[in-house]
């Protein structure tokens, strides 16, 4: 039996080394590296080479779906399964599109989570229960509603249905921001954020801001350390 190589990424370290442990025990199976953030998650990718990466989409520094479409621009060998605390099919949609070889929940089964990374290291493609080869990951791509499949971020991004603006409102909200605030940092007027504060609200299907961050951040769309909001110009 070829041996596969794992790295195990996660910043919640419990639930990372529960993972690498019960992996461990598996025959066949090495862990060869764990990391607690998505620059050192890529770091270690190009160092150790590792067969599969065990990715929680939720990461600091860089999502897991950035670490999937740059390990899939630079060509690199190693496969990446993605797991979510939040399952979700248009998530699932752009996570293949990213270069995904498997996304799954983050409360599955260990045995299922064993028998998802043999079939990964197969060559073969696992989206939830869903087992693909290649042209039937394919084919399943194009079945599904254009309006699922369309991507309103960039690849390497969580899928998410804001627009760049009310992306950038959305991270200040997450700062604590006032309307006012964020009206004096983007450069616009406070019904203009009034406006997207209601919009983002309304694609959530939440009541208030608080739970708006809430959706957001269980999603991986944006994190605590937000920071990359930029200024209005002098």
């Amino acid at each position: 039996m070829k041996e596969i190589t794992l790295l195990i990424v996660d910043d919640h370290p419990l639930f990372r080394q529960g993972v690498a442990d019960a992996l461990a025990l598996e025959e066949g199976f090495r862990v060869v590296g764990q990391a607690a953030d998505g620059k050192h998650a890529l770091e270690l990718i190009r160092d150790l080479d590792p067969d599969i990466a065990v990715l929680d989409v939720n990461l600091p520094e860089m999502n897991g779906q950035q670490i999937t479409h740059q390990v899939t621009q630079e060509k690199l060998r190693t496969r990446i399964l993605l797991l979510t605390g939040y399952d979700d099919l248009e998530q699932a949609i752009h996570a293949a599109h990213a270069g995904a070889a498997a996304y799954c929940a983050k409360d599955i089964q260990p045995q299922s989570l064993i028998n998802n990374i043999r079939e990964v290291s197969n060559g073969k493609y696992v989206i939830g229960e869903n087992v693909f080869t290649r042209r039937e990951l394919d084919n399943w791509l194009e079945s599904q509603m254009e309006g699922a499949r369309r991507s309103y971020s960039e690849p390497g991004s969580p899928f998410h249905p804001l627009s760049d603006r009310e992306m950038e409102v959305l991270s200040c909200v997450v700062r604590g921001m006032s309307n006012k605030e964020i009206a004096g940092l983007l450069g616009i007027s406070h019904q203009t954020v009034k406006n997207h504060v209601t919009s983002i609200l309304r694609k959530f299907g939440v009541e208030d801001r608080t739970q708006a961050v809430v959706y957001a951040l269980k999603r991986g769309w944006v994190n605590l350390q937000e920071t990359d909001i930029n200024k209005p110009q002098e």
